[in-house]
């Protein structure tokens, strides 16, 4: 059982949970909003909306649509990407502190880019974007061989995950060290921001985003049986190893397009899933919709906050998402009952 997971929560009633995702997304248009209009300058809404729907050629126009709009929806897009990859990998290891990076995704992604950079000589962000979603595919591969590959469990998958991060974490500091040119390169994209992506780089990455969505939420029923343990799942009609497999498949095409796209956004598939169960319940069918609308309103909710603490400059998203995870994960590992998570 999840930790924190009481037995009342697989009960909650339909209407209370409805009301749960109606609420996340006016939550979601309310950060979206903000998104557009707050920043080094700030643009009252009715001026976001005429920039978006009636532009007149203003500078306001102009920042809101050549800026900020693509800005929001790759933060929106990331976000309900690591959502759900969270969600997936919480309940896949059944592991509420497990993080989509368990799988290797952004370590995989770090070591294709070191590489390109370092070896290849590639310093564009649209070069190393298709390296960096390489990597992360290779090392969540890897992840799924050594734990067992069709007979993986939930805990040799979180075995070979932490050791295969190691191994390419340990690379990529190595190279770093060794070709400073690389470090000062790779620090701009590992940083994790959602500043300088263009709409046509969000294109690029959001069919591999939207396939590993679809797959996601169409595995929400079979990972509910999976929960309950092998044997019963087996029972219930569960192919157990084709959805672990495709599980991993799902998470290295959300984690690893996010991460790609982005830069390695910690924490949101952390934080997300654990505060959704406390209202949905355990339940896939519902934990994952929960977590690809309330984790958008993060990670703008994030993005704005990065803006405003320290105007006129700004504090990268990823740095925000890490501080918050911080203190989440502190709280968490030190409850008196987080052994029965």
């Amino acid at each position: 059982m999840f930790v924190g997971s009481h037995p009342r929560a697989g009960r909650k009633r339909p209407p209370v949970r409805t009301a749960g995702l109606l609420l996340g997304l006016v939550l979601l248009l309310a950060a979206t909003a903000l998104s557009l209009a707050v920043g080094t300058q700030q643009i009252p809404l009715h001026q976001v909306w005429s920039g978006l729907f009636a532009p007149t050629g203003t500078e306001n126009d102009a920042i809101v649509r050549d800026l900020r709009l693509p800005r929001t929806l790759t933060g929106v897009a990331v976000g309900a990407a690591l959502g759900l990859g969270g969600g997936l990998m919480q309940t896949l290891t059944r592991n509420p502190l497990a993080d989509p990076g368990l799988l290797g995704v952004n370590a995989g992604a770090a070591a294709a880019v070191v590489t390109a950079i370092s070896v290849l000589g590639i310093t564009s962000f649209t070069g190393y974007l298709w390296f960096a979603l390489a990597g992360a595919a290779l090392a969540a591969t890897a992840v799924q061989a050594l734990g067992g590959g069709r007979y993986a469990t939930p805990v040799r998958l979180a075995l070979a995950g932490t050791a295969v991060n190691a191994a390419l974490f340990g690379y990529v500091n190595g190279l770093q060290q060794w070709d400073l040119g690389t470090l000062d390169e790779m620090r701009y994209w590992a940083v994790g921001t959602l500043a300088k992506r263009d709409a046509d780089l969000l294109l690029t990455v959001l069919p591999l985003l939207v396939a590993g969505a679809t797959l996601a939420l169409a595995l929400a029923r079979p990972l509910g049986a999976l929960a309950l343990g092998d044997d019963h799942a087996r029972a219930l009609g569960t192919r157990v190893r084709r959805t672990r497999v495709l599980s991993v498949v799902a998470i290295t095409l959300l984690c690893g397009g996010a991460t790609a796209l982005c830069g390695p956004i910690g924490f949101v598939g952390l934080m997300i899933p654990h505060a959704a169960r406390a209202f949905c319940g355990p339940d896939p069918r519902w934990l994952l919709p929960y977590c690809a609308l309330y984790a958008p309103v993060l990670l703008l909710g994030s993005d704005v906050l990065g803006r405003i603490v320290a105007a006129p400059s700004e504090i990268e998203v990823g740095t925000v998402t890490a501080f918050l995870g911080g203190l989440l994960f502190i709280h968490l590992v030190r409850r008196r009952k987080a052994t029965r998570l």
